[in-house]
């Protein structure tokens, strides 16, 4: 029997009365202008201030710790990940120029590893310098580790002390990874309500949360226009192309997916670009080589933590010889990452393997977390299907349909959830 209720997992359905996006939407960003590559030059003058102060001073620790957060903000807004490199010789440099009292230093640290996808340390560093910034990084943390109500507890006590568009933004999240879609509506509209206009990114990334939320729920005219709104706040805002691509690709708009996907570059948008090539009945093959080297160079230097999205790549495009290696890779991504996409792309990975009990133990530990997932319950179904349980089979099947109903073999195709054929 199951150890959790599908009844209470396909509760709360009140998204589908949510309002049309437009003028009078609670979604609408309310400030004038928006962010551009300006934002880059911003950033590349602040970090040649301070490379400057520490030249002509380079015993001192906070301009190292200021510095290092720079880098880390240029990582994310450029989608380069050698500057996370630059950040942690920063950051090390900081603390041992200042090893007392160096907050800064330290969250740079816990950021780093959490784009490395060591959560565990993020945690451990984060939970440490124990400002909103930091508690931040562990409810994120938390979240992939799949410890869903310590992350809550964190998010919770976060809004209720700080209530910003960062912090109901994160309890939005729990409240998503619980099922709790209703409450996850209340604070993302919460949180744009209090964002201000000195935070073009977190606008931007908020709405691109929500449009992801609602790209879950089928509902894909609403998910695009946050993207949009998102694109138009910070119109290079990689985030936004990531996911304005997936959702074009999903409607069979593949020249909109191109561009976006080129708008990014890196591995990601190289697989995307290859799935793209072979939804298209195009040979792929050079394009899989192409995506999966730029993967491997990433793991075997531990630049960040991509195990899992090259997994997917080898269980995507369908090689058998894969399956091993794709099974090895997220055994070892699942001693610290139990996030329900993770857990997810395991179960895949063992019933490409034969292991069907094994998969079964896999995505019940994605759904007991709480997530309504429409490929996720679909993918439960078709384990129980094979293990001869009709009837939770079924049951299955009709949780997939009733998150998303416009879920369906080929949107699964599309988002990459099944090998191509």
């Amino acid at each position: 029997m199951l150890s959790f209720g599908i009844v209470a997992l396909a509760q709360s359905r009140g998204w589908q009365h949510w309002p049309a996006f437009g003028s009078q939407s609670p979604y609408s960003y309310s400030f004038a202008g928006s962010a551009s590559s300006q934002n880059q030059q911003t950033l590349e003058k602040s970090i040649s201030f301070y490379q400057g102060r520490i030249q002509k001073n380079p015993t001192d620790g906070l301009d190292q710790a200021a510095l290092a957060n720079l880098y880390i903000q240029l990582a994310r807004t450029t989608q380069n990940y050698s500057w996370y490199l630059l950040a942690d010789r920063s950051a090390q440099q900081s603390l041992a120029n200042l090893p007392f009292d160096n907050k800064g230093a330290i969250l740079a640290l816990a950021k780093i590893a959490e784009a490395q996808h060591d959560f565990a340390t993020t945690v451990s560093l984060a939970e440490s310098v124990g400002n909103p910034d930091a508690l931040g990084l562990v409810v994120t943390a938390k979240l992939a580790m799949g410890q869903v109500e310590a992350a809550t507890a964190v998010a919770n006590s976060l809004a209720e002390q700080y209530p910003s568009l960062g912090s109901l933004t994160l309890r939005a999240l729990t409240h998503e990874a619980q099922g709790q879609d209703d409450l996850a509506l209340a604070d993302y509209q919460a949180a744009i309500a209090a964002e201000e206009p000195s935070n073009t990114a977190g606008s931007a990334q908020t709405r691109v949360f929500l449009g992801r939320f609602y790209v879950r729920r089928g509902n894909y005219k609403m998910a695009q226009a946050l993207y949009r709104e998102a694109l138009r706040i910070v119109p290079d805002y990689p985030l936004a192309h990531l996911q304005m691509a997936e959702l074009a690709t999903v409607k069979g708009q593949y020249r909109r997916a191109n561009y976006h996907y080129h708008e990014v570059g890196g591995p990601i948008a190289l697989h995307g670009l290859a799935r793209i090539q072979a939804l298209q009945g195009r040979s792929a093959t050079d394009a899989w080589a192409v995506a999966e080297t730029e993967l491997r160079r990433s793991v075997a230097g531990n630049a960040l933590g991509h195990r899992r999205d090259l997994a997917h790549l080898l269980l995507e495009r369908g090689d058998p010889d894969d399956v091993a290696e794709a099974v090895t890779l997220l055994e070892a991504e699942t001693v610290n990452r139990r996030d329900p996409k993770t857990l997810d792309l395991l179960a895949w990975a063992l019933m490409a393997a034969g292991r069907w009990p094994d998969a079964q133990q896999a995505i019940h530990g994605a759904l007991e977390q709480g997530v309504r997932d429409a490929d996720i319950a679909y993918r439960a179904g078709e384990i129980e299907a094979t293990l001869k349980h009709s009837q939770q089979a079924e049951q299955f099947f009709r949780l997939a349909q009733d998150i998303d109903p416009a879920f369906n073999d080929q949107t699964r195709q599309r988002l990459g959830l099944v090998k191509q054929d």
